[in-house]
């Protein structure tokens, strides 16, 4: 096992590209964390050195430095892997651990601050030092074919918003423990996620008659 690697100011500078006034300059506006100081020795490690590359990554993608800036605060306020995924809880979905690039590649010009704040907020995205995690990979690659599609990111979050799964987990959680008891909720979750599905599915087919109706 190899010790952390740590830089001063000149350089963190030089591995990132840039300059140590650009540096000094992303450090005022908080785009990065404060450094590690030994009396007037600032010491940056390879957190500093991500967050540098992933700035410059999102620059040449277009945005601007304020809304890397929000994006970096979001980033930095995203709760806990722990608390996002429900260590110890049974899940059958896979989260997925991605890079920023990768995430800004999966939703070509759409990682906005905002998008990027209501996913957080929503709890689908959480941070895990320099990755970003998405809590299902499954979504994940349904999300980004519907932005493929041509629907917009920011929509489709909104219509993926939980209030009503939650609500439908949590009624069917409440008749499975009034007849079949505790024990019997993992056995009977899959049943439960069918009639959701089959309900949804029979849903689609009406209002998609209503559309083609002439």
């Amino acid at each position: 096992m190899t010790d952390k690697r740590e830089y001063r100011t000149e350089e963190l500078a030089r591995e990132a590209g840039i300059t140590v006034r650009t540096l000094r300059f992303y450090r005022e506006r908080k785009l990065l964390a404060p450094p590690r100081r030994e009396g007037r020795i600032a010491w940056y490690d390879d957190h500093h050195l991500a967050r540098l590359r992933t700035i410059a990554a999102l620059l040449d993608r277009g945005h601007t430095l304020t809304g890397i800036a929000e994006l970096a605060d979001a980033l930095d306020h995203g709760r806990d892997v722990a608390d996002l995924l429900g260590v110890g809880g049974p899940t059958e979905e896979e989260p997925i651990h991605l890079t920023p690039e990768e995430l800004a590649a999966r939703f070509e010009g759409q990682v906005t601050p905002e998008n990027l704040a209501a996913a957080l907020d929503l709890g689908y995205l959480a941070t895990d030092g320099d990755e970003i995690v998405h809590i299902s990979r499954r979504l994940l690659d349904v999300s980004a074919a519907l932005v493929r599609e041509g629907i917009p990111l920011a929509e489709v979050l909104t219509a993926g918003a939980r209030d009503h799964a939650d609500a439908l987990a949590e009624l069917f959680t409440a008749v499975i423990l009034r007849h079949a008891g505790e024990e019997a909720l993992p056995r009977l979750r899959p049943l439960a996620r069918s009639v959701v599905e089959a309900e949804l599915s029979l849903a689609l087919d009406r209002r998609l008659r209503r559309v083609q109706q002439p």
